[in-house]
C-alpha cells in the first residue's frame, strides 16, 4: 500500500514537472477543450462486504480527464485502500481499483464551480486478506468494479482546482463466501491540476 501510495505521488509531481516545462516553451492562450488535469485525493471509504456488515478503509486516488468537449470528458481513475482490521479481526484489506469512463461537468450560470458526475467501469485488484474460493481460501483475488458517483469542482488559479467533495459508490465482485459482491461509499477532498487548456475566462 506505502509503495502504492509513493508511485502515485511519484506520478503526480512528475506530471507538474512536465507540464510546467511545456509551459515555458509554448504560448499560454491554448484552446478550452485542448485540456486535461490530474486529480490527487484522499479517500475514505465505507466499505460494505456483507449486508449490514461494513467497516472503514483509508487511501488515496490518482484521476486523469482529458476534455472531449465543453461538458463531457474521459476520465481515468486508479484507487489505493487499506483496512487493517475488519471486524476488529486480525484479517485486514487492500484494495486497488483501476476504472476509466465518460464524465459530464456542468456549471451554473454566474459561477465557476464545476458539477460533475461520472461513470466508470474497470477491475478491483484484493490483496493481504482473506477471499474464500471453494474449499480453501486465497490472499488476493481480482473481480470487475464499477464506479458511479461525482463531486464539486472549484477553480482557485489558473491551473489548480480545489476538489473539496467528491462520493462515489463502488461495486466489487470480490469472493466472501456468500453474495459475492461489495458495495462501497467512497468519499474525496484533494486538489486538480490543469495540465493544459487553462485561460484567462476561468476554467470552466
Amino acid at each position: 500500500m506505502h509503495t502504492m501510495t509513493r508511485f502515485t505521488t511519484a506520478l503526480f509531481l512528475g506530471c507538474v514537472f512536465v507540464s510546467f516545462s511545456k509551459a515555458n516553451s509554448q504560448a499560454l492562450d491554448i484552446p478550452q477543450l485542448d485540456r486535461q488535469e490530474l486529480a490527487f485525493t484522499y479517500n475514505p471509504s465505507d466499505a460494505n462486504e456483507v449486508g449490514g456488515y461494513g467497516f472503514w478503509m483509508q487511501g488515496t486516488s490518482a484521476q486523469f480527464q482529458s476534455r472531449l468537449s465543453v461538458h463531457w470528458g474521459i476520465v481515468a481513475d486508479v484507487a489505493g485502500l487499506h483496512a487493517s482490521s475488519i471486524h476488529g479481526s486480525s484479517v485486514g484489506l487492500d484494495l486497488i481499483t483501476a476504472t476509466a469512463g465518460p464524465r459530464f461537468t456542468w456549471s451554473p450560470p454566474r459561477t465557476r464551480l464545476g458539477l460533475f458526475g461520472e461513470a466508470l467501469i474497470g477491475t478491483a485488484h484484493g490483496m493481504n486478506s482473506l477471499f474464500p474460493v471453494g474449499n480453501t481460501t486465497e490472499s488476493s483475488a481480482n473481480s470487475f468494479a464499477l464506479q458511479l458517483g461525482g463531486g464539486v469542482d472549484l477553480p482557485i488559479s489558473s491551473h489548480f482546482i480545489l476538489r473539496p467533495f467528491e462520493a462515489d459508490w463502488v461495486r466489487t465482485q470480490l469472493p466472501n463466501s456468500t453474495t459475492n459482491v461489495q458495495n462501497n461509499i467512497r468519499l474525496g477532498v484533494g486538489i486538480v491540476y490543469v495540465l493544459t487548456g487553462a485561460n484567462s475566462r476561468g476554467l470552466r
